[in-house]
Formats: C-alpha cells, sequence, structure tokens
C-alpha cells in the first residue's frame, strides 16, 4: 500500500468519523459525464455503482445518444441520466483565448433555446422517468442568459463544477453541483493522484462542517478513465458509500428539493 493512498484513508475516514459523531452525515453524489452508448468503461462504472448502492448521474449528450444506451440503462437500479448540452461543441473563440463553452455567451438564443428543448424532448423519449431534466453544461461552462432561460424549457436542474455561479433562489431552478474532479486533464490525462484527491476532499469535507447541507459531487468522465481512477473510485466508494457519517441521495431527490 502507497504512503499516499494510506494517508488518504486514514483521512477521509477521520472526516467522516466526525460527522459521525456529531450525528451528522456527509450527503454525497456521483456525476459522470459524456456518455453517448455503452461501453466497456461504462459497464465498469456500473458496476461500481452497483456495488456500492449508489446513484450515478451520467450526463448524456442528446444528439448523439444512441437507443443501446437506452436499452442497456432500463434494468439499472442506480443509473440517472441528465441533458449533457446538445452536441458538445464549443462556440467560443479560441483566437481570442476564451475558454471552451456549447452553452457560452456567443450563442444565439434562438438557436440555442431550441437545441436545448429538443435534446429533453429526446432525452425524455429514450430514458423515460430515469431522465432527470437538469442541464450539465459542456466544459461546466454556461452564460447567465441561458441559466435564465433553462426553467422555460422545462429544464428545472443544473450541475457544474465547484462554487455556485448563479443565486440559490433562482426561480425554478436547483443547483447541485460538482467539486472534486478526479482527472488530471492537462498534458497527460490521468487519475489526479491520491494525494491530489485526499487535498481536494479535504478542502469540500472541511466546507461541510459549517455547510452540511451542500451535497459533495464526485466528478468522473469514464471514456477518459486509467486504472489509477477505478481504483480511486472503488477506494473511496468502500469508505464514503458505508460509512455511518455519509449518506449518499438519490439524484432525482437531490434536483427536486
Amino acid at each position: 500500500m502507497s504512503e499516499d493512498l494510506d494517508r488518504f484513508r486514514r483521512e477521509l475516514t477521520a472526516h467522516l468519523d466526525w460527522f459521525a459523531e456529531r450525528g451528522q452525515k456527509v450527503r454525497f453524489w456521483w456525476r459522470d459525464d459524456d456518455a453517448i452508448e455503452p461501453t466497456d468503461h461504462l459497464e465498469r462504472l456500473l458496476a461500481l455503482a452497483n456495488a456500492h448502492d449508489v446513484d450515478v448521474a451520467l450526463a448524456v449528450i442528446p444528439r448523439d445518444a444512441t437507443d443501446a444506451l437506452a436499452n442497456r440503462l432500463a434494468t439499472e437500479p442506480h443509473a440517472v441520466v441528465l441533458q449533457h448540452g446538445w452536441q458538445h461543441r464549443n462556440f467560443q473563440d479560441k483566437a481570442k483565448g476564451e475558454k471552451a463553452a456549447e452553452l457560452g455567451s456567443r450563442r444565439d438564443l434562438q438557436e440555442l433555446l431550441p437545441q436545448l428543448a429538443q435534446g429533453k424532448t429526446r432525452l425524455a423519449a429514450l430514458f423515460g422517468d430515469r431522465f432527470v431534466p437538469a442541464v450539465v453544461p459542456p466544459w461546466n461552462r454556461i452564460a447567465p442568459s441561458v441559466v435564465r432561460a433553462l426553467p422555460g424549457l422545462g429544464l428545472t436542474g443544473l450541475s457544474t463544477f465547484t462554487w455556485m455561479h448563479f443565486p440559490r433562489d433562482l426561480s425554478g431552478l436547483t443547483q447541485v453541483q460538482s467539486h472534486v474532479d478526479i482527472i488530471k486533464w492537462k498534458k497527460d490525462r490521468r487519475f489526479i493522484g491520491w494525494n491530489s484527491a485526499r487535498l481536494r476532499l479535504d478542502l469540500q469535507l472541511a466546507r461541510r462542517r459549517t455547510n452540511p447541507s451542500e451535497p459533495l459531487g464526485i466528478l468522473s468522465h469514464h471514456l477518459a478513465h486509467d486504472e489509477g481512477c477505478y481504483e480511486f473510485l472503488e477506494d473511496f466508494l468502500r469508505i464514503a458509500a458505508h460509512h455511518p457519517g455519509a449518506e449518499w441521495p438519490r439524484v432525482k431527490d437531490l434536483f427536486s428539493a
């Protein structure tokens, strides 16, 4: 056992012990992005969710989602579907140094909003009641004008990354964030490592001591996983999915709050 892994396990357990000793629980949830079809990586993800009895919210790209994915998930007890934009295409200007976004400031709402509405209709038809009408913006970026339009489309949820970007009281919209991305994206794409995972969870778990109601979101991308990502998920879930200081609400309940 590596020293970093051992420390990760000890500190995660110590944090959860703190909550359990006070009769409290950290509320966890798990989001995984970019699903469109069944793959071996998706099978490993679903097996982990089932083994540890936790939901995994799959952010599915509506334009490219397949009947095969719908059929594969039809009997999965812990698979939930969210809406990952419409096509996962960047519309920002890279030449001007703008960060990638599909739902960003350069979009014409008269073009974009019908696409999001079409995506909602398509996912509802494919996945039925396992579809939660919540938008996960590709690259976790979304313009305020798009956010304000979501409830009018019947898209009543939003999930991006880390801190809340919009008021909690935005009428008709529930925001549930992800906080710990397990992949290092720059240069060599791989698991962030046990030390980085420990520090990121330490920050979020410390915040929950004064804000225990905010769900703590784990973010994965199954198509980009290396073995380290799966090792993390197995070790993390072995502790966090079974500890008396933790709970895993159903994803539908989180977005209906």
